[in-house]
């Protein structure tokens, strides 16, 4: 991937470098920031939004969110053949972040953000695989036609 899709793969960096030091750096949240956002989920729910959203859950979904990219970076750079692999490889991902993060200063390691990313990941593995079906089956029906051309090209 690194070599056919240059853009694609810079983007993939660049993200993997924000998730890392979203995850492995001592805690951004401080406690204006959580005052905040809990201030903007009761807006929500003042307004009649939302209403089962509190913070514990907003963190579950932007933890899911964070990973679904991950997931779909993952199967474009091993192929929808391998998808299993990009599957193992973002839950390897967040288990590799929830045990750094059990040496990092102001960072709890928890077993609901291992089930929120693998999730993430899982998601953005499904969603790559969707999208890129049409493009694997049209691979698949040219190989499938040039196997065909070489055995017939056999036999003569």
């Amino acid at each position: 991937m690194l070599h056919r899709h240059p853009f694609l793969s810079l983007l993939s960096g660049g993200y993997l470098i924000f998730v890392g030091w979203l995850t492995l750096t001592p805690q951004p949240i401080g406690p204006s920031q959580e005052d905040l956002i809990e201030r903007a989920i009761e807006g929500l729910h003042r307004r009649g939004l939302a209403m089962s959203l509190d913070y514990d859950r907003l963190e579950f979904l932007a933890n899911i969110g964070l990973f679904v990219p991950i997931g779909v970076f993952l199967l474009l750079l091993f192929g929808s053949r391998l998808w299993w692999l990009a599957l193992i490889g973002c839950v390897a991902m967040t288990c590799g972040i929830e045990y750094a993060q059990e040496y990092i200063p102001g960072r709890v390691s928890d077993s609901r953000d291992l089930v929120a990313n693998s999730l993430g990941g899982l998601i953005g593995v499904v969603l790559a695989l969707i999208l890129t079906l049409p493009a694997t089956l049209r691979r698949r029906e040219r190989r499938r036609r040039e196997q065909q051309r070489r055995l017939a090209a056999a036999r003569s």
